[in-house]
Order: C-alpha cells, then sequence, then structure tokens
C-alpha cells in the first residue's frame, strides 16, 4: 500500500515527522477473530443513494461509502467463514437509550409512522452480512464494542489475541473499539477497504491516527493472507 487514504490530509510537517518517526507495526497473534461494528441499516439505508440524499429518511445513513465498502467486507466474512475464525457481530442494543439519543441528528421532531417504522428497523444488521447459526451477536450501549457488553469476556474465553475490526463509523465506533481493543492488549488489524464513515477527512485522519497509535490498518489482500495462515493451523 504505497498510497495511503490519509496521504492528501497531512501536511508538510505531518509527513515529515511520520518519515521520522514512522509508525511501529504492532503485529499479528496466532488466534484472530473477525468483530463486525454496526453494519445495521440505519447506516445504510434501504437502496444504495448519496450520503445527503440518504440522510433525508435515514439520519445516520453513511450514504454510498457503505454500500461501497460492502463488497469488501462480504469478502472478509466470506473468508473467515471458511477458515472457522470466530465471527461477533455487533449492534446498538434496542434494551436502553442510545449513547446519542439525547442529541438526535436534526433535533427533536414529531415522528410520521413511515419514519417510526424506519426507526425500529435502524439496528437490524442488513441481510447481506447477516449473522448465521454459531455466530455471537451484542448489543452494546455505547461507541465501543467493549462497553456494557461481554466482549473481553468472549475473546478471552476464546482465546483471542488479535481482533479484526471492520464497519462503521471509521472516526466514531470502529475508532473507539479500536482503542478499547488494544487497551485490552489484544492486537488489532483494520482492513481499511472494510471499514467507512459519512464523511471522508474523519475517515482517512482516524485511519492515520489508528494506524499510528493503536492498530495496523492494512490492505484487506493483506489481512486475508494473514487469516488463510493463522486458520489453516490446528487450534
Amino acid at each position: 500500500m504505497l498510497e495511503r487514504v490519509w496521504d492528501r490530509y497531512l501536511s508538510e510537517q505531518d509527513r515529515a515527522y511520520s518519515e521520522l518517526a514512522p509508525a511501529p507495526r504492532k503485529g499479528m497473534g496466532s488466534r484472530p477473530a473477525l468483530l463486525l461494528v454496526d453494519l445495521y441499516r440505519g447506516a445504510f439505508g434501504d437502496e444504495p443513494e448519496p450520503l445527503l440524499e440518504s440522510v433525508r429518511l435515514w439520519p445516520s445513513s453513511c450514504g454510498l461509502a457503505g454500500w461501497d465498502a460492502l463488497p469488501s467486507i462480504q469478502r472478509l466474512l466470506g473468508e473467515a467463514r471458511q477458515l472457522g475464525i470466530p465471527v461477533i457481530h455487533v449492534s446498538s442494543s434496542e434494551a436502553m437509550p442510545g449513547w446519542r439519543s439525547e442529541f438526535p441528528r436534526g433535533g427533536q421532531r414529531v415522528m410520521d409512522d413511515a419514519e417510526r417504522q424506519r426507526q425500529r428497523r435502524q439496528y437490524e444488521i442488513i441481510e447481506d452480512v447477516a449473522p448465521i447459526d454459531g455466530e455471537a451477536v451484542l448489543g452494546k450501549t455505547g461507541p465501543s464494542a467493549f462497553f456494557g457488553t461481554p466482549l473481553a469476556a468472549l475473546l478471552t474465553q476464546l482465546r483471542v489475541d488479535t481482533i479484526v475490526v471492520a464497519g462503521e463509523t471509521t472516526s466514531g465506533c470502529v475508532r473507539a473499539t479500536v482503542v478499547d481493543g488494544r487497551s485490552h492488549r489484544f492486537r488489532v488489524l483494520v482492513p481499511e477497504p472494510c471499514v467507512f464513515d459519512r464523511q471522508e477527512a474523519p475517515h482517512a485522519l482516524n485511519l492515520y491516527d489508528m494506524d499510528q497509535k493503536y492498530a495496523d490498518v492494512l490492505s484487506l489482500d493483506e489481512v486475508l493472507g494473514y487469516l488463510r495462515t493463522v486458520g489453516s493451523e490446528p487450534a
């Protein structure tokens, strides 16, 4: 990956610093799990639409960025399943108010029946990457997949040492999950084409920052190559 998504957002000083003090590689363990974060209906809408159109009906939509990332996420998920890598799905919990419920996008307003229907479906994981039997589905109560969930305990039980994080948003729930994952001392990999955001600059610069500090941000082929190596080994 010679050209990185964040390159065009870096100042000359940023570039000079990156050359002077290259980001250390955090490495990969031998027992990975795939963590899919917030691949729910509200992030996509019902059909591909540009962001400024999609958010009219789905305020949390990421527009075409989500749909563009979907084939890469499906490829990653399909290979993980084939290799027997544990897959964990995370969505927002319906059991308690969301962490942004006091500050809704667009402010407080009276909803019509159609909007109430969409709200009821917003946290449903989309069919394209829906869980299958044997895959854990966790409902989180904050941005991080670790907050208010038994994720850390589950990963410990599975003897996982490396988490591969895909989903949305790069600058929000993905980043929070990556930071908490590293705080729990897991190795963290982020396949660049498998995460997305509704805004381009935060997407790129949060990838840069995560790669500098908490994770290895890699190409999808690099991550798949790693999974094939460890997935073929006996447990």
